[in-house]
């Protein structure tokens, strides 16, 4: 059976390098479907992608989140490749990146900008580089895995990823999810080192360092009550629980030796906290039934995709 490569492409004011990125993937994966969803941009990307020969689509909702969201359901392919429109990762590398999807040896690849040191020479964004240690390293605090890039925008996935991944995104968040997404569903994942290259002179990054980074480390939080909740929620628990027990113990002291408690106030909230935590942990409890009681439907959902994609 032949396999079909779909390059995608999420773009926002890229008219500067837009028409260089179609031509070097067109050259590098000459029987792929180039796509270029235009998420509002207003200068002339769309026009200089079709011109180029992409399949252009426009997508209103702003945000990457929303825009691969959009890429995704509407896209049947064996092999997704995403990639910036910014001209900052090599096409060079798109074989090496599809070519474990298409052999079925992994599920998604990740294009590595970080272990040959060419993100910390090319890249002149003041703490971008921090930020992503940082996000590395909460995941992997958090889940076991250590990527070796977990902001990299260059990514192939397999269609039965693509099509059991729920996206909720909207924005720069998007790839940290997919990268939490694929530990935390023990999808095949390798890391594909590759040369990345500053954005050319003209071009702007979308990206807020702060803001962005924020939302980023948010969406951790938020993706780790999601898909751990015991160990979510345990963690609160402990919190809650040593804050009852600083706030307690010398109240007990004092009521151990005198046989009174002046500080009724400081109790109270000493036994508030205590609840507090047998509350969060009675919570995770719950809710880490819930969530298994999901990844068994996702596990079925994603036979079930496998079969209609052998099928087809």
């Amino acid at each position: 059976m032949s396999k079909n490569v779909a390059v995608l492409i999420p773009c926002y004011n890229e008219a500067v390098t837009i028409a260089k990125v179609v031509d070097d993937f067109r050259r590098a994966l000459p029987d792929a479907t180039i796509y270029v969803y235009d998420n509002n941009s207003t200068d002339d990307t769309a026009a200089i992608a079709r011109e180029r020969g992409a399949v252009v689509r426009p997508e209103p909702r702003q945000g990457k989140g929303n825009v691969v969201r959009q890429m995704f359901r509407d896209i049947e392919a064996d092999c997704y490749l995403m990639v910036d429109g910014d001209d900052t990762y090599p096409a060079d590398a798109a074989s090496a990146l599809c070519d474990p999807i298409l052999e079925g040896l992994a599920d998604m690849t990740v294009g590595d900008r970080l272990s040959n040191g060419s993100y910390a020479e090319e890249n002149k964004r003041a703490f971008h580089g921090f930020g992503n240690n940082l996000v590395r390293f909460m995941i992997k605090a958090i889940y076991g895995y250590g990527f070796e890039d977990v902001m990299t925008g260059y990514r192939a996935f397999s269609r039965t990823f693509v099509k059991t991944f729920p996206v909720l995104s909207d924005g720069f968040q998007i790839e940290t999810e997919l990268s939490i997404h694929a530990v935390d569903r023990r999808w095949r994942i390798q890391d594909v080192p590759i040369d990345y290259r500053d954005r050319p002179e003209g071009s702007e990054s979308k990206l807020s360092t702060v803001s962005d980074g924020v939302k980023v480390v948010l969406a951790i939080a938020s993706l780790f009550k999601n898909y751990r909740p015991l160990k979510f929620f345990s963690l609160v628990a402990l919190l809650l629980g040593v804050i009852g027990l600083l706030l307690g113990i010398p109240v007990i002291a004092e009521f151990l030796r005198t046989g009174l408690v002046p500080r009724l106030p400081t109790a109270v909230l000493a036994v508030a906290f205590v609840f507090l935590c047998g509350l969060s942990l009675a919570t995770g409890l719950v809710l880490d039934n819930v969530a298994k009681t999901e990844r068994k439907q996702w596990e079925l959902s994603v036979y079930r995709e496998m079969e209609r994609g052998h099928r087809s």
